[in-house]
């Protein structure tokens, strides 16, 4: 899938925010630019702890945007091996420089995201649980369509990609609206047959009010394994087309317990916080220097 997943994404969307990076990097005078001048030269991007390749489209968008030229020399969604050469970038030397930073805080990211998510469906594939795992809408912002592409380069799903995506009832929107059914109620006034409905739940009762008044998805949130299952598998014998999602404190280590028939989605908000960043350099090709070996 992850060789398709790049046509998802709005070309006029992409440029956009890498120029709006480009600016925030570079708001006035290029000082380093000046040093270097306009002289064609070649980089190679090196990749120097494992993880898996993502975040291509924007690492392309950033160096073509300065007029650069890109050759990979693997697929993203490949799983690197360190050291390794991936890419080689060509064009002016200001501009490879101009781009270098931004390009590498951007596929640093992306890729450590992929691999995490990446460790997540090995699980799930291993257990072979049936449902999806997720990320969550806890993500950086102004950086969230990297981070939810990332999540499907890796082999998970992205949950909802923003407010306006599904309709969310959480503890704060129930207590203000008076209860789970007049939340639902009120929701579905406005969602009309097109947008699902999730709810965040306690416990049984709460998820049985919830599913009663029409919603979609119930959230079984901050539950302990075994507490889930018993849950899970008790609305399922009510409700059997109820998605039950899991979520809360759900960690790599942790999320096999949590695998269940009864449940269709487990999140976990670490997929976009916390995740560990994949190393990346980028050098100027230049005889007598090895760029796998910056002492060479």
């Amino acid at each position: 899938m992850t060789s398709s997943v790049h046509t998802l994404l709005h070309p006029v969307r992409v440029q956009e925010l890498v120029r709006g990076w480009l600016l925030e990097d570079t708001p006035s005078f290029d000082y380093g630019g000046f040093v270097i001048g306009d002289k064609i030269e070649t980089a190679v991007l090196l990749c120097k702890s494992p993880g898996v390749l993502a975040g291509v489209p924007f690492f392309d968008a950033i160096f073509h945007e300065l007029g650069c030229e890109i050759e990979w020399l693997h697929k993203e969604g490949t799983s690197l091996s360190p050291v390794c050469k991936v890419a080689k970038i060509s064009g002016k030397v200001r501009h490879l420089l101009l781009g270098e930073r931004v390009a590498l805080n951007c596929i640093t990211r992306s890729s450590g995201i992929a691999t995490f998510a990446r460790q997540l469906n090995d699980q799930k594939m291993a257990c072979k649980w049936h449902g999806e795992i997720t990320g969550t809408r806890k993500t950086t912002p102004g950086f969230r369509l990297v981070e939810k592409y990332a999540l499907l380069i890796g082999g998970i799903s992205t949950h909802r990609y923003d407010l306006s995506s599904m309709i969310m009832l959480k503890d704060n929107h129930i207590w203000t609206a008076g209860s789970i059914t007049q939340a639902v109620k009120d929701a579905k006034s406005v969602g009309g047959f097109s947008t699902k409905i999730e709810v965040e739940c306690r416990g049984f009762t709460e998820a049985k009010e919830a599913a009663e008044a029409g919603a979609d998805i119930v959230m079984l949130d901050n539950h302990t394994p075994v507490a889930l299952k018993e849950v899970a598998e008790q609305l399922k014998k009510e409700f059997p087309n109820l998605l039950i999602e899991a979520s809360g404190g759900i960690t790599l280590d942790t999320i096999e317990q949590h695998f269940s028939p009864y449940v269709d989605v487990i999140s976990l908000s670490k997929t976009t916080q916390g995740y560990d960043t994949v190393d990346f350099s980028f050098k100027i090709i230049k005889e007598g220097h090895n760029p796998e070996n910056p002492l060479i």
